[in-house]
């Protein structure tokens, strides 16, 4: 019984192994290879005048989960890397396809969307965008009922029982960025409280945020510039 487990393994490596590629000690599929430039130039019409663009992407393969994140800028007329691509999570069931996410059905929404406004536990953060210090009182309206759903309210002006905590117990929301998904105009049930904010853990889940390391998220908010217009996109899977 063992040799023949041993011979599938064999066999299954063997059908693999033209599609992967060793780095290290790791095997990393050539499907994940990604021109983030090329990506950004194809979508040019969708970019407008922003020099700053981070691209979330679908970089599984067969059974591996994968999500990564390319900071892109422009110099010169030409995007480059500002830094070295990073991992991420995602919501617990993926990507909704662009114009598919709803309220609470644990997806990530693709699409195009603007960075303009950050936020976190400190009274104040080394970053050029706007900044908002969450307070105890703070919260963000989920219930799509609401009059003010999608907001960040004070939890004595409104008026819902179904919000989000922005001063939370743990460190997830201790550094964030606000993704202007479902914000102007506001559809109530297409979702709310779309961050970029740091996770759980490599290998973990969000309810529909896109989640990074603390390191990371340190290095992108020191990084966006709001005279550069940045944008975040998601859903990339090409």
């Amino acid at each position: 019984m063992k040799i023949k487990k041993s011979l599938a393994i064999i066999l299954l490596f063997s059908i693999l192994l033209p599609f992967l590629s060793l780095q290290g000690c790791v095997f990393v599929p050539l499907a994940a290879k990604f021109n983030a430039e090329d990506f950004l130039i194809s979508r040019g019409n969708r970019i407008g005048q922003s020099s700053q663009i981070i691209l979330v992407r679908d970089n599984s393969f067969l059974f591996l989960t994968k999500t990564t994140v390319y900071a892109m800028e422009k110099r010169e007329n030409k995007w480059q890397a500002a830094f070295e691509p990073f991992d991420a999570v995602i919501g617990r069931k993926g990507f909704a396809p662009e114009g598919e996410k709803r309220e609470g059905d644990g997806r990530t929404p693709s699409g195009v969307y603007p960075l303009k406004m950050t936020f976190g536990y400190d009274e104040s953060i080394k970053t050029k965008m706007p900044y908002r210090q969450a307070l105890a009182d703070d919260i963000w309206i989920d219930d799509p009922n609401a009059e003010d759903y999608n907001r960040w309210v004070k939890k004595s002006e409104t008026r819902s029982t179904s919000y989000e905590i922005m001063k939370r117990d743990d460190n997830l929301y201790k550094y964030g960025i606000v993704i202007e998904y479902n914000t102007d105009p506001i559809i109530k049930g297409n979702g709310s409280a779309i961050f970029l904010h740091i996770w759980k853990g490599a290998g973990t889940t969000s309810a529909g945020c896109v989640a990074v390391s603390e390191e990371d998220i340190i290095k992108i908010l020191g990084w966006l510039d709001p005279a550069a217009s940045p944008l975040i996109i998601t859903g990339i899977n090409n």
